[in-house]
C-alpha cells in the first residue's frame, strides 16, 4: 500500500490518502477529521494510476481548504474589526478611523450621536486595537480599494446595505468615496473629515507636501517610530487638548511598526484625484481652519472636482482632528447637514 501524507501548514492540516482505500482523510489543528470518499470506477488501475488520481484529488482538496479558509475570514470581519452597532436611531452612520488611529477617536461624539443614530464603528486591520495581526498583508493594503472592499464586505455581513451615512476621517474619507463608487446605494451621504485625494503638491494642484518632505516623514517612521509618534501627535491634534494629544499618541504606538512604514507609503503617496468625478453620492467636506496634513486648498479642489453635490463646511480649530479638539462644533456641522439637534 502506498500512503502518501501532505502537510500544510498554512491550515494546519493534513491530508492521508490511500490509493487502496477508497478515500482521503484530512486531519486538521483541532483533531477533526473529514472523510472523502472517490470511486474507482475502473478496477483494473495500476499502483502509478491510482497514486496520480490521488495527488490529483489532494490538489482539488487543498483548493477547496483555501476557499474554506477565506470564507470563514469572510464570515468574521465583524469580530475580527472590532465591529459593532450601537444606539437607538432609526437610520444608520457609519464612523471609520485614520491612519494610526482606532474607533476611541470618536469617543467624545458618540453621546450624541448614538441618540440620533444607529452608529457602526469598527477598527481598520493595521490598528493596535485589533488583534490578530496577520488581516494585515501590506501588499494586499497598498491600494485604498483593498479598504474599501473591506468595508463594503463588513458591511454585507452586518446585513447594512443601502443608505447610510459614512463618516471617514483622513484616510477613510477616500475609501468612503472609493466604495460609494463601487455600491452607489450604499451612502446616501459622504461625510468627509479632513480627508485628501493626494497629499504631494503637483503642478498646479496644492496638497502640502513635496516630495522630500513626505520621503522624510517616511524615512522617520522607519528608523525611529517611537519618536515619531510623539511628535506626529503634537503636529496633528490642537495642543490645547493634552488629553487628546496623548490619547492619539497612545493609539500609533499600539500599531505595529511593519504595518506603519508600508501604511504611510500608501496613504502619503496616494493619489486619487481621478475617481471624484465618479462620486455621485452628496458630500459634506469638512475642514478646520488649520489643518498641517491637509491645506484648505484641498477642500475647495475636491468641492469643485465631486460629481455629486457637495458642500464645505470649516470647523474652528487647529490640526487634524476636529472630532477631538472641536466636538461641540464638529456635532453643530453634523447636525446642520444631517438635521438633528444636539
Amino acid at each position: 500500500m502506498v500512503v502518501i501524507y501532505i502537510k500544510m501548514l498554512k491550515y494546519n492540516a493534513t491530508i492521508r490518502i490511500e490509493p487502496n482505500p477508497k478515500c482521503i482523510r484530512i486531519r486538521n489543528k483541532s483533531c477533526e477529521a473529514v472523510t472523502f470518499l472517490y470511486n474507482q470506477t475502473r478496477t483494473n488501475r495500476t499502483h502509478h494510476q491510482k497514486t496520480a488520481l490521488a495527488l490529483l484529488l489532494s490538489l482539488f482538496l487543498f483548493s477547496r481548504l483555501s476557499l474554506w479558509k477565506m470564507v470563514a475570514l469572510e464570515r468574521s470581519l465583524e469580530a475580527a474589526m472590532n465591529a459593532r452597532i450601537i444606539g437607538s436611531g432609526s437610520e444608520t452612520m457609519v464612523l471609520a478611523h485614520g491612519f494610526g488611529g482606532d474607533q476611541s477617536v470618536w469617543d467624545k461624539v458618540l453621546p450624541c450621536l448614538t441618540k440620533h443614530y444607529q452608529v457602526v464603528l469598527f477598527d481598520w486591520t493595521f490598528s493596535g486595537a485589533v488583534k490578530d495581526p496577520n488581516l494585515f498583508d501590506p501588499l494586499k493594503y497598498s491600494s485604498y480599494d483593498a479598504f474599501a472592499d473591506d468595508l463594503i464586505a463588513l458591511l454585507d455581513e452586518l446585513h447594512l446595505e443601502s443608505s447610510l451615512v459614512f463618516v471617514g476621517h483622513s484616510m477613510s474619507g477616500m475609501i468612503g468615496c472609493i466604495a460609494s463608487i463601487k455600491r452607489p446605494q450604499l451612502f446616501n451621504r459622504l461625510i468627509l473629515v479632513a480627508a485628501s485625494p493626494r497629499y504631494i503638491n503637483i503642478d498646479d494642484y496644492e496638497g502640502g507636501f513635496d516630495d522630500a518632505t513626505i520621503d522624510g516623514i517616511i524615512s522617520s517612521i522607519e528608523s525611529d517610530y517611537e519618536n515619531w509618534t510623539s511628535n506626529f501627535a503634537l503636529l496633528v491634534v490642537d495642543n490645547s487638548d493634552p488629553i487628546s494629544v496623548n490619547n492619539l499618541a497612545k493609539c500609533l504606538k499600539r500599531m505595529r511598526h511593519e504595518f506603519a512604514v508600508p501604511l504611510a507609503k500608501t496613504v502619503f503617496r496616494s493619489d486619487k484625484r481621478d475617481i471624484l468625478d465618479k462620486v455621485t453620492t452628496p458630500c459634506t467636506i469638512i475642514q478646520t481652519t488649520n489643518d498641517i496634513v491637509v491645506p484648505g486648498s484641498v477642500a475647495d479642489y475636491m468641492h469643485k472636482k465631486i460629481k455629486g453635490k457637495s458642500t464645505v463646511e470649516i470647523v474652528n480649530t487647529n490640526g487634524h482632528f476636529p472630532q477631538l479638539t472641536a466636538h461641540l462644533e464638529f456635532l453643530a456641522v453634523l447636525a446642520g447637514v444631517l438635521g438633528f439637534e444636539i
